[in-house]
């Protein structure tokens, strides 16, 4: 996989030596400069796709060399620092398109974090999205597969509606692409040089969601230690897409109906009025009509989030489109992790097509990107498909790790008389030291079949690279 390009500019060498550090460990290709004049040439010889930049740069203003970068690329991805703890220049910073500021020294693991955060930012804007309906095509970027009328229709609609600000409903059961979807209309959009910015509603705490919709004033609520900026405000001009806005309280929701009427809101513990141009396209897997039943959702936010609806039907009822889909993971995996997968076996692909999918497109993405990796053939075949081959033989071991109980029993064969033990289960360290040893054997394994590939071994666990790096660290698994 190719490695995220991090440029960085501070006349600290000190500064520069460490973030470089920490940045190349974590797998990222880094640049640094200690001169003000060299950044610009710098991304005019490679665009990035994170820029660090020291708000005082040596004798020049970092605001000005942000202003100049976004004359070259407005989507580039900036990241400001401080170490003076200006707090009026970074939000000077913010509303010129910087994406975040970090005030130094800084955390490693806050470095880190902000950085993956950063990057999947910018992925969402700059990625190209594009249409697949042949089993043939570029593998490049990420696509919206299918040829199923369904799925045709929705093409239709992203091209008639795009180019208006008409706010988008995108309605579908989790993992059927509504993230996909709202790209590709920013894409193609007349706002499409100016931010795409996302948020989650149902990952982030009722108590912070307003915050990061709207920013907040210093002393505003516990922990406020600073005034910041909102993603609304960053997103001016742009396009906001609103995941999973079901799950968004009704406070929060009528701030949203107020942004959608008048283009205007408040930061939380503010009295001001902020005005925003801001297109919003919001998805949800949940039934709205029934949380205006239940209390739960505003009618009149319902109505102005639904101008224009698209549904996106799950998987099972758009099963043509599975083979296309097949081959379309297999091509982008090989590509990503230089393998050399052929294609399914005919058996395999008639399971593929039979099975319902619970967890739609996403769900198939995992599995296949699982079994090209752990494969050693270059034809897959249902024995590369745990779950479809227990399902295929009927076997009392199907969906294992769904089944409440079925850990408690392997678990208690694998201990023996060791649970029946007082002596051993009255010490207090015991419930620790054996879920450490179990992670411990866990993630050697994985790595033992992935040949160390850290990579590999935490798609394989469904757990972030930086996760993996921390839990091998813990075990003793690499150095500190």
């Amino acid at each position: 996989m190719k490695a995220s390009k991090i440029l960085i500019g501070d006349d600290s060498k000190e500064q520069l030596i460490i973030m470089r550090a920490c940045l190349e460990q974590e797998g990222y290709s880094v640049t640094t400069t200690t001169a003000p004049n060299e950044v610009i040439s710098l991304i005019e010889q490679g665009t990035p796709d994170l820029v660090f930049l020291d708000i005082r740069f040596g004798e020049m203003n970092g605001l000005d060399i942000l202003g100049e970068i976004k004359k070259i690329d407005p989507k580039i991805t900036i990241i400001m620092m401080t170490g003076q703890g200006t707090t009026q220049t970074a939000i000077e910073a913010m509303k010129l398109g910087a994406y975040d500021y970090v005030n130094k020294p800084f955390k490693r693991e806050e470095l880190t974090v902000l950085v993956k955060r950063a990057l999947d930012a910018g992925r969402l804007m700059n990625e190209s999205v594009a249409y697949e309906t042949q089993e043939e095509g570029d593998s490049g970027g990420v696509r919206i597969v299918g040829k199923s009328p369904k799925i045709l229709e929705i093409y239709k609609v992203i091209g008639k509606i795009a180019k208006s600000d008409a706010t988008v409903l995108i309605q579908g059961e989790s993992g059927t692409g509504k993230e996909l979807v709202a790209r590709a209309i920013y894409q193609h959009s007349s706002r499409n040089n100016k931010p795409f910015l996302a948020v989650n509603c149902a990952a982030i705490p009722e108590t912070l969601l307003e915050s990061e919709l709207f920013g907040h004033e210093k002393g505003s609520f516990t922990g406020a230690l600073q005034k910041r900026i909102g993603k609304f405000q960053q997103c001016d001009g742009g396009t906001f897409f609103l995941d999973e806005v079901g799950d968004m309280t009704l406070t929060t929701q009528s701030k949203i109906l107020r942004v959608l009427q008048e283009q205007t809101f408040s930061p939380v513990g503010g009295e001001a009025t902020v005005k925003v141009d801001v297109r919003v396209i919001a998805s949800t897997h949940k039934d709205l009509l029934k949380g205006i039943e239940n209390k739960e959702f505003r009618e009149d936010l319902y109505y102005r989030l639904k101008v224009v609806t698209i549904y996106l039907p799950p998987l099972r009822q758009r099963k043509g489109d599975i083979p296309l889909l097949v081959e379309y993971f297999i091509r982008k995996f090989n590509a990503e992790f230089e393998l050399n997968i052929k294609q399914v076996s005919a058996e395999l692909m008639a399971h593929l097509i039979q099975y319902q999918w619970p967890g739609n497109i996403r769900e198939m993405e995992n599995a296949i990107q699982i079994a090209m990796i752990m494969s050693k053939k270059e034809v897959l075949s249902i024995e590369d498909f745990p779950l479809l081959a227990a399902e295929s033989a009927e076997s009392p071991t199907k969906d294992v790790l769904s089944k409440e109980g079925d850990f408690e029993t392997l678990f208690k064969n694998a201990l023996g008389l060791t649970l029946e033990d007082p002596a051993v289960v009255k010490d207090a360290a015991y419930f620790q030291s054996m879920a450490s040893g179990f992670e411990k054997f866990l993630i050697k394994t994985t790595l033992e079949k992935t040949k160390g590939n850290q990579l590999q071994a935490a798609a394989i666990l469904g757990i972030s690279r930086n996760t993996l790096r921390l839990r091998m660290k813990q075990h003793g698994l690499i150095e500190s």
